[in-house]
């Protein structure tokens, strides 16, 4: 079968091939258990949407947006406006309405799908000042203005979009002023999903997966998009509160995720550890060192009988044990957002759950580099995708870096921002280039490596450049600390701004009696960042902080990234304090 030229036929093509197989799950209750659509029920709901949305006028080029989170009706209404040629603009349902307001009157949206009622309460006092907006459609509710009513028009024939209609805009989750509204074609994300599939052949009909990454990203939209076209299924995870449950219930074969999802998950088997104590620890640790010697035989090209039985054991009676917490069947995980620091990596790859670092931006679709099974090395972000290509510009880094600012060149590329000619010029090159405002290098085999982002580095006072997100990833691997920010601008050191793990602290502090863990806890911190980084990156103070930094304050994006500027205003005084 020829390559899909647009996101419609990925759908079309399934509920032809695989009809009777289950496309999307949702976690119901009482059992818990998971309820499946098929291919073909959910193509039907489709055809309905479609129609209803042809009677309300839409057509090519309409912007239709959205205002939830992942549900099975999520994805029908987005098939159904691709299938009448029109554009797709995903909002989240946690979100501040002054954001909804806003990317609502700068995409000039006209139809909108609102999840329930009490997220259209809160839009309500806005509609006055969207005057493009004519038609908001419940999907939870009864009456006329519901998705239950747009299903009872008549069907209408499916608009094929051309290569080069715009599919979807979606806004950038703006650290700094408003969100921009990115262009994405479906030549672009039709092309990321051929990137992916030839890096990872293994997918098929009989793939699964428990989606955790908001839709309304393009990280996770990528994975609705490539399930959907390879026949497979996708479990939608209740809540990171019934995450462990859900891979038990799913069982998933692969998966998409950030970081910090396999950060909790590594610093709790640790705590877990720790707590249990004597024989099940040591056997724990007795495993990953079996692990750990078997890989450096392998790397000199030799080998032990008596290191790869011990690692038997330990597969046997730890590694497997942990697998089934993922469901049993997991085969591998792509992460990204963030590199993933290579220890915590080389963990998962240990137990029999590989993590493969990848590099993108919404900007790229998102996809630009990919570790995979046949091409991956620990601490990087892969090779470039077919067809993309990766440049290293040096010429806007510090004289003498080994690195540079990482330019994206392919059929990922975005179109632009929306309506701001400027802010595309400002990061386009002449000749079709992406600057990503990321620094980076390639090592001598072709693999990327992550090394800063340029508008988060900053400079010491004594003018050297420090990288923070590198050292918040090494800070957080220690099992009390549940999240962490660096500063250090212009200043003569680094402090370090840590929330710590509750239940983690108050298990350590039922086994250290009489111990202040703010005291032991920055020694400790300190001893781990000693030799991986320089003197002057390790942070010479801590700030202990109470609240979380969460997207509902404000300090973090949807996607999960620290909202620096923010975080730093709200404690200047107790970082200016600590110097």
């Amino acid at each position: 079968m020829n390559s899909a030229t647009n996101l419609v036929q990925f759908l079309q093509r399934s509920v032809e091939k695989w009809p009777d197989r289950p496309f999307l799950g949702t976690r119901t209750l009482p059992g818990p258990r998971y309820e499946w659509i098929s291919y073909r029920d959910f193509g039907r709901r489709v055809d309905a949407v479609r129609g209803g949305l042809a009677a309300l006028g839409v057509t090519r080029g309409t912007m239709v947006g959205i205002i939830s989170n992942n549900r099975v009706e999520w994805a029908i209404a987005h098939f159904a406006a691709l299938g009448r040629g029109a554009c797709w603009v995903p909002m989240y349902e946690a979100e501040l309405v002054a954001t909804w307001e806003h990317i609502i009157r700068d995409s000039g949206v006209e139809v909108l799908f609102v999840s329930k009622p009490d997220v259209y309460e809160r839009l309500k006092a806005s509609l006055p000042r969207l005057p493009a907006l004519r038609k908001v459609i419940l999907i939870e509710g009864q009456g006329d203005d519901t998705l239950a009513a747009l299903e009872r028009a008549k069907p209408v024939e499916v608009v094929q979009p051309e290569p080069t209609d715009l599919a979807v805009l979606i806004y950038t989750s703006g650290t700094t002023g408003d969100a921009k509204g990115v262009e994405l074609t479906h030549a672009n994300l039709v092309s990321n999903h051929d990137g992916r599939r030839a890096m990872f052949p293994a997918f098929s009909e009989q793939s699964r997966t428990l989606s955790i990454l908001p839709w309304a990203h393009v990280y996770g939209m990528g994975e609705l998009h490539t399930w959907t076209a390879l026949g497979g299924s996708i479990g939608l995870v209740g809540g990171l509160d019934t995450l462990l449950g859900d891979f038990t219930l799913v069982r998933p074969t692969f998966m998409l995720a950030v970081p910090r999802v396999f950060n909790r998950v590594y610093n709790a088997l640790w705590a877990k550890m720790n707590e249990a104590g004597g024989i099940k620890k040591a056997l724990f640790v007795t495993s990953l060192r079996a692990a750990k010697r078997q890989r450096d035989l392998a790397k000199r090209g030799k080998r032990s009988l008596r290191a790869r039985a011990m690692l038997k054991v330990g597969d046997a009676l730890v590694f497997a044990k942990i697998r089934e917490l993922f469901g049993g069947r997991l085969e591998g995980v792509m992460t990204g957002s963030a590199a993933m620091n290579p220890e915590l990596s080389q963990f998962f790859f240990d137990v029999g759950v590989p993590l493969y670092d990848v590099y993108g931006m919404t900007e790229t679709s998102p996809g630009i580099t990919l570790n995979c099974p046949a091409a991956h090395r620990s601490g990087s972000v892969g090779k470039p995708m077919a067809g993309v290509r990766v440049v290293i510009d040096s010429s806007v880094v510090e004289d003498g870096a080994n690195d540079g600012e990482i330019v994206v060149y392919g059929p990922n590329v975005m179109r632009g921002y929306h309506g701001k000619p400027e802010a595309t010029a400002a990061v386009m090159t002449d000749d079709g280039g992406l600057r990503t405002g990321d620094r980076g290098r390639f090592d001598a085999d072709g693999y990327l490596f992550i090394t800063g982002r340029l508008k988060d580095q900053f400079k010491l006072e004594n003018g050297k450049y420090v990288f923070p997100a590198a050292l918040e990833e090494a800070l957080e691997l220690h099992p009390l600390v549940q999240s962490s920010m660096v500063s250090g601008d212009g200043q003569p050191f680094c402090v370090a701004l840590l929330v710590l793990d509750a239940a983690a602290v108050k298990t350590w502090a039922e086994h250290h009696p009489g111990e202040d863990v703010k005291t032991v806890l920055p020694k400790e911190l300190t001893e781990s960042l000693a030799g991986r980084f320089g003197s002057y990156e390790i942070p010479k103070q801590f700030v202990f902080i109470d609240e979380p930094f969460t997207v509902a304050n404000g300090l973090l994006t949807q996607t999960m990234k620290l909202k620096r500027k923010q975080i730093v205003a709200k404690y200047r005084a107790l970082i200016d304090a600590a110097r």
